[in-house]
């Protein structure tokens, strides 16, 4: 059987020949490039010559770059168009790789000679990137278990395999039971309060699966809205319930020992490679450096939000008495009364900011934006295969009128896609011996589908959302680096949000909204008086969303920066971990734990933090460019320089030679209101 993933892909810039690509093609191709990667990784091992730069850091830069690339493909549809039979391929092949990184990170006669080339580094005259390379394979390879005996190795081997497997069924699990949850509403006086637009996507979910009436999932898309809008508090309730306890039923789908599992072996890991706990293995390799610090960090925001938030419950409270004759609000009622309430203080909502923001739009505005600050500009291709119909695919160009990289943009929910939105790479730049590679960057997001009657418009929070993931794609799609391990997003993950979190900052700006703004049927340009009225409201609750924010990272912290062993029930244990952050009664039945894709799953364990951290880069930097001018051509030069260098410059070093001093955390508390 003739392979596609193993072929050279004789497509426009090698993109992926995504409809070319069957089930039956990947298990073969993980063998046989699991197989290639090894002999070109003992290739290195054998050979006789003296270890050198390019013979040794460089060859393994070089290696498994098919078994990269079908890794790639494989595991990004595997998140974004999954099916039973991705997810049953997914659960044999992880095994294989985890066994094959083991292979290599624990391989002695390979070590070996990388630590000849890092014991002559001072001597080998190498390039600023190439030394941070070596410096990075080295530790890649120490904190990795190089330096254990041949026992501690196979219980390293046993602990990675089974923590890749649990990952997986983790989040299987949290995708079944999105999936499986449907409220199916028949009664026209349930949808009171509902805007048009949700009604009439419900309306069509429920056609689609053939069902009479409104259908309402856990999908982002249907179940934030419904909270925010409806006004039959019980069904509110249920559809937050049903959130609430997803994967933490009594149901195949439970997930609360694979949380408990998964703490307490990255914790032996951690122990096993001589570390105290998980997080002081991981924030090692942070900016942050140490637990300490973040703990202090999170707590000294807490202690400057919460008296805020606190204030805005009270108000909030007070409003939903005032109008409702409510007493005690419920967590299914906040989103609910804070629309109201915004719209009592600022007369401002969803449904009159949204014929301003189509989808389409608002995409051209991060474009529009991106050229004026960088020089790249977009140009869409329909020659270049895709995974599904609802991806769209842009060529990029630089300011010389170049090829920069391409970039897909896959905008809608689906049954195969999980929730959330996240930006990731089908192949990194790398530009190694004058093989030069652009990269091939991709968005996925789960916004509002267009209807017969409408295109796809955004709610606010949507229009930053993307935003915030165009800003990770421009990380990637930027890169001025050799190797690929270093380029665009591989940084340490404390500052892999800043250029997200400093683009969602463009949504607020005037200057910026008339770029995009328009009105779907007059293209009349969103109206300063708007404008004054988003930025107005841009802190409102803003003490409770902090407060939600740092429970997360709090939670995180709890589970990897102390033993996790003594863990018996979640529920007790997040209750008594959000005690200083909560602000509404605890809901019975339900757990954050087991649905918390970001610290199980995806890869943010120990670092979750890191969305507030790079908050303080974030609004330290764009108070810069606010000094400066938005559009300043070279306060932009000196961001494009951050953004292109990746991970070849330690990022405080990155950060300083950008602003001129070290961040402080003075914008963001300004920023956020959070000043007295």
């Amino acid at each position: 059987m003739d392979n596609p993933l193993l072929n050279t892909f004789s497509t426009p810039f090698e993109s992926a020949p995504f409809s070319t690509i069957t089930y039956d093609h990947y298990l073969s191709a993980f063998k046989q490039a699991i197989d290639e990667a090894k002999a070109e990784i003992d290739a290195i091992t054998a050979s006789v010559e003296p270890a050198t730069f390019e013979n040794t850091i460089e060859a393994m830069e070089l290696s498994g770059e098919k078994l990269g690339r079908i890794s790639g493909i494989f595991f990004n549809l595997n998140s974004a168009e999954t099916s039973e039979e991705m997810q049953n391929i997914a659960q044999e092949v992880s095994p294989w790789l985890s066994e094959f990184g083991n292979d290599v990170r624990l391989n002695q006669a390979l070590f070996d000679r990388v630590k000849a080339v890092y014991e002559q580094r001072d001597s080998l005259k190498l390039t600023d990137e190439q030394a941070y390379l070596l410096d990075k394979k080295y530790k890649g390879f120490a904190r990795n278990g190089a330096n254990l005996n041949d026992d501690q190795k196979q219980q390293l081997r046993e602990i990675d395999k089974e923590l890749a497997q649990l990952a997986l069924q983790f989040g299987q699990n949290v995708l079944a039971e999105t999936n499986q949850f449907e409220m199916v509403l028949t009664d026209e006086a349930d949808l009171s309060g509902l805007p048009g637009y949700i009604i009439e996507q419900a309306k069509a979910d429920a056609e689609a699966k053939d069902k009479t009436g409104w259908l309402f999932t856990l999908q982002a898309p249907s179940f934030i809205p419904f909270l925010q809008y409806a006004d039959r508090r019980e069904l509110r309730e249920k559809l937050f319930r049903a959130n609430g306890q997803k994967a933490f039923q009594d149901n195949e789908y439970n997930n609360e020992e694979n949380v408990k599992r998964l703490a307490v072996l990255r914790y032996e890991r951690a122990n096993l490679l001589g570390y105290a706990t998980h997080a002081d293995y991981v924030l090692e390799e942070r900016m942050a450096k140490n637990p300490t610090t973040v703990i202090d960090f999170l707590e000294d925001l807490l202690s400057k939000a919460k008296p805020f938030a606190d204030k805005e419950i009270e108000e909030l409270t007070a409003f939903a008495q005032r109008i409702d004759g409510l007493d005690k609000l419920q967590r299914w009622d906040h989103g609910y009364y804070a629309e109201k309430l915004k719209q009592a203080k600022f007369s401002l909502s969803d449904e009159a900011l949204k014929p301003f923001f189509q989808l389409e739009k608002v995409t051209q505005g991060a474009f529009d934006i991106a050229t004026k600050l960088f020089g790249i500009s977009f140009k869409e291709r329909n020659d270049i295969d895709k995974y599904h119909e609802d991806v769209t695919v842009y060529e990029v160009f630089d300011k010389n009128g170049e090829h920069q990289a391409l970039f897909y943009a896959d905008f809608f929910p689906r049954e195969g896609k999980r929730a959330g939105a996240w930006m990731t790479s089908f192949r990194e730049a790398s530009n190694v011996q004058g093989n030069k590679k652009r990269p091939h960057v991709s968005i996925v997001c789960n916004f509002t589908k267009p209807t017969k009657a409408t295109p796809s418009l955004l709610t606010f929070q949507e229009v930053t959302t993307l935003f915030h993931e165009f800003g990770h794609a421009l990380h990637g799609m930027l890169p001025n680096t050799v190797y690929e391990s270093l380029a665009g997003t591989n940084v340490f993950w404390d500052f892999v949000e800043l250029p997200s979190q400093f683009y969602e900052n463009f949504c607020y700006e005037p200057e910026a909204l008339k770029l995009f703004a328009k009105h779907y049927q007059t293209g009349e340009v969103i109206p300063q008086v708007l404008i004054d009225k988003v930025k107005q409201a841009s802190n409102f609750m803003e003490g409770y969303q902090t407060i939600r924010q740092l429970s997360f990272g709090l939670l995180d912290m709890a589970y990897h920066g102390q033993d996790p062993r003594s863990i018996t029930d979640l529920k007790t244990f997040e209750e008594a971990t959000f005690s200083a952050t909560e602000l509404y009664p605890t809901v019975e039945n339900s757990s954050m734990s087991t649905a918390f894709s970001h610290i199980f799953q995806g890869g943010y364990s120990s670092g979750y933090y890191s969305y507030k951290w790079a908050e303080v880069l974030d609004a330290d930097a764009f108070a810069f460019f606010q000094e400066t001018g938005i559009f300043n051509e070279v306060t932009a030069d000196k961001f494009h320089a951050l953004l292109s260098a990746g991970g070849t410059v330690d990022p405080m070093t990155l950060y300083t030679t950008f602003r001129g001093h070290a961040p402080s955390n003075n914008a963001l508390l300004k920023r956020a209101g959070l000043t007295n």
